[in-house]
């Protein structure tokens, strides 16, 4: 098992759905189709996942093992900022990217100001039922979880999960992540309209069927 169950394969084993094809699972982990691709065939060879109709994996003993490398990975070299977004879903509850994640997300990466990679929140809006679960779960990866930004001498290291509970989600989908619908984003953006102008200016022009009515011209000494 050992010689198959690699970081990857053990990220893939934990992001299939049954049924996935190979693509979905390659969005899902951000990780190139033919890497997932190479991957996948040494976990059907070993027995550990089958592609019939789509992809499944064999037991819930497979799943289990997959889950328990990557957190010892994570107990011995900390998720990287990159990791710690594919995380999420390798749990069993529904969650989506909220807050400054999900302009970010809904940029398609391409605002993502002010994040200091020294002191960096996620943010993920969850069921509330569901909240101890994912306390349990981000604390088998050593990340803290709390409900409001905790400030950096508070933490051990640089990351952070913010939780945001909700009675329940709607929860839309953009390259791969999970994520709170674009007119809640829209929302939180024009409730921080100083931080996130640029922002509001930048999905206008993404999304052909918006008309925000928002200009933005970067000054000398403008963030970028």
């Amino acid at each position: 098992m050992y010689e198959v169950l690699d970081d990857t394969a053990a990220q893939i084993i934990l992001a299939i759905e049954s049924g996935d094809s190979i693509r979905r699972v390659s969005q899902t982990i951000h990780t190139p189709y033919e890497t997932v691709r190479q991957a996948v065939n040494r976990l059907e060879d070993a027995g550990y996942v089958r592609y019939d109709d789509g992809l499944s994996v064999v037991n819930d003993n497979v799943s289990h093992a997959a889950r328990e490398l990557i957190a010892a990975s994570a107990s011995v070299s900390p998720p990287s900022i990159e990791e710690a977004y594919v995380l999420p879903e390798f749990g069993d509850w529904p969650f989506a990217f909220t807050r400054i994640d999900a302009v970010y997300v809904w940029t398609q990466g391409g605002y993502q100001v002010g994040r200091d990679p020294n002191d960096y929140p996620l943010f993920l809006a969850v069921r509330e039922h569901d909240v101890d679960a994912w306390q349990t779960f981000f604390e088998s990866f050593d990340l803290p979880t709390a409900f409001e930004r905790q400030t950096r001498d508070e933490l051990d290291g640089p990351l952070q999960v913010v939780l945001d509970p909700q009675p329940s989600l709607e929860i839309e989908h953009v390259e791969g992540y999970a994520v709170i619908p674009r007119a809640e984003t829209i929302e939180y953006m024009h409730e921080h309209y100083a931080q996130f102008q640029s922002a509001l200016a930048m999905v206008d022009r993404m999304y052909d069927d918006l008309d925000l009515g928002v200009t933005y011209r970067e000054t000398e000494g403008a963030q970028t």
